[in-house]
């Protein structure tokens, strides 16, 4: 991820963050459509191709459908309340010395561990 957003911002001038990339693939008017639709390709084809490698990680990891969803509304919500996504703070924020991107990035961290802390005193962990 750190080689493709250096890619990014290197050759087209923008930051790499996931959220933004996807977000500003859908808004009408938006400039540079079919890079991001290639960048979120491959993404997805990283995945495909590296699953044969690692095919217990997939099955390890996923919930029910429903917490899938809700899961994904919340992620959504939280990037759209942080101005970006784990990438776009963790990785090409906080190599830009942006003090925002920190900040985010520390909440990010904090807040996922304690959902994780709280989830395994509920019984929901492993």
């Amino acid at each position: 991820m750190g080689l493709a957003a250096s890619m990014a911002l290197y050759f087209h001038g923008r930051v790499a963050g996931v959220g933004g990339l996807y977000a500003g693939t859908f808004l009408p008017g938006f400039d540079a459509r079919s890079q991001r639709l290639l960048f979120l390709a491959g993404l997805v084809a990283a995945g495909l191709a590296l699953g044969p490698l690692m095919p217990a990680a997939p099955a390890a990891s996923a919930p029910s459908l429903p917490l899938l969803v809700i899961a994904g509304l919340l992620v959504g919500y939280g990037v759209r309340l942080s101005n970006g996504c784990t990438s776009g703070h963790g990785i090409c924020g906080m190599s830009r010395l942006s003090v925002r991107s920190t900040v985010a990035t520390m909440t990010f961290m904090v807040t996922g561990i304690l959902t994780v802390a709280t989830a395994r005193l509920l019984g929901g962990g492993q």
